[in-house]
């Protein structure tokens, strides 16, 4: 078994690398992986250090939407997970293009690669953010797609681009719709490494308006056993949810973040909401648990967890703590003003 993961050096993509190669799949212990990945500010190949040294890891620098690249590389391979992406909604407010080239352009560019070669199955990681917003229930997989951030809006495209291989040539996708992750080796322009690490750092962190807005949270372990899953037992054209086990406002989050590294409410500047912002994102995921999925990191465990990893790897972070989204809402803590460990 072959497996080509691309953007297998950032934060999702790398976890799903470094359990393959661990033996975390069961019939997957003696799968060979390739990693397509352009090492953009979110790729790292420190996310990989722990495998690197495999001998069935090959690792390959370049841009899914290089479709000279895509062709020369997809060839072999029995299957394909697609976790390249930009994803930071603030970066795509800021400037949508690298936005469209990656998470449109670029799953049209490899899917291609994939028809012509005649490999299959490909899994196209995506988003619950493609539904735009929901005040009360959940979305099933046949919700229609409204999404409001341009990220969302390129996300939507290229699982378009996605439907559209899967009806119009057969070629066999699989679609996965995730709410927010957590977990170690995420890039800390997200709100959890972010909070954590300022914390660690005696800064502030930045809540957008009154932090009502809701998401569903799940460990990236979780998410990436469920893309497993969907590549093991999935069906081609059809889209899978995968959901954890909490649903929290962004206040909820940012008390338990407080808990967690022992900080109070004083650490916390609310800064003006981000444009566009969602209220509400909540997945129904009972297709990919009739396939046998269930969460298993409780919210509050993995989120322990986390904060431990972060304190314990500032070699890896600090790096890339660099001025950008959200950045000038998080100053220093005055001397002998708040808590922080």
């Amino acid at each position: 078994m072959r497996i080509l993961v691309t953007g297998g050096a950032g934060f999702i993509g790398s976890h799903y690398v470094r359990t393959l190669l661990g033996g975390g799949y069961p019939g997957y212990e003696d799968a060979d992986v390739t990693v397509l990945d352009a090492l953009t500010y979110a790729g790292n190949l420190a996310n990989l250090a722990p495998v690197l040294a495999s001998p069935r890891l090959r690792f390959v620098r370049g841009d899914i939407a290089d479709a000279a690249l895509a062709g020369s590389l997809v060839p072999g391979h029995d299957a394909v997970i697609n976790f390249a992406a930009e994803t930071h909604v603030d970066r795509s407010i800021t400037g949508a293009a690298p936005f469209v080239a990656s998470n449109v352009a670029g799953v049209q560019v490899l899917l291609q690669a994939c028809l012509e070669a005649g490999v299959g199955p490909v899994v196209q990681v995506s988003t619950d953010e493609v539904y735009g917003s929901v005040a009360s229930g959940s979305w099933t997989e046949q919700a229609p797609v409204e999404p409001n951030s341009p990220y969302a809006a390129a996300k939507a495209g290229g699982d378009l681009i996605a439907r559209a291989y899967a009806r119009t040539h057969g070629v066999d996708v699989r679609i996965t719709r995730c709410c927010n992750n957590y977990g170690p080796y995420q890039h800390p322009e997200k709100v959890v490494p972010l909070f954590v690490t300022n914390l660690l750092d005696r800064r502030c962190v930045p809540l957008y308006g009154d932090g009502s807005n809701v998401r569903g949270w799940i460990h990236v372990d979780d998410h990436c056993r469920g893309i497993q899953l969907v590549l093991e037992r999935g069906a081609g054209g059809q889209i899978y949810h995968i959901n954890g086990d909490a649903e929290l406002t962004n206040s909820e989050l940012t008390a338990a973040l407080l808990e967690c590294c022992g900080a109070d409410w004083d650490m916390v500047a609310r800064v003006p909401d981000r444009k566009g912002h969602d209220g509400r994102y909540s997945l129904d995921d009972h297709r990919l648990r009739a396939l046998g999925y269930a969460p298993r990191i409780p919210f509050r465990r993995g989120l322990e967890a986390t904060v431990r990893w972060y304190q314990a790897n500032r070699a890896w972070w600090e790096p890339l703590k660099q001025p950008g989204p959200g950045a000038a809402a998080s100053p220093a803590v005055p001397a002998g003003t708040g808590r922080a460990p």
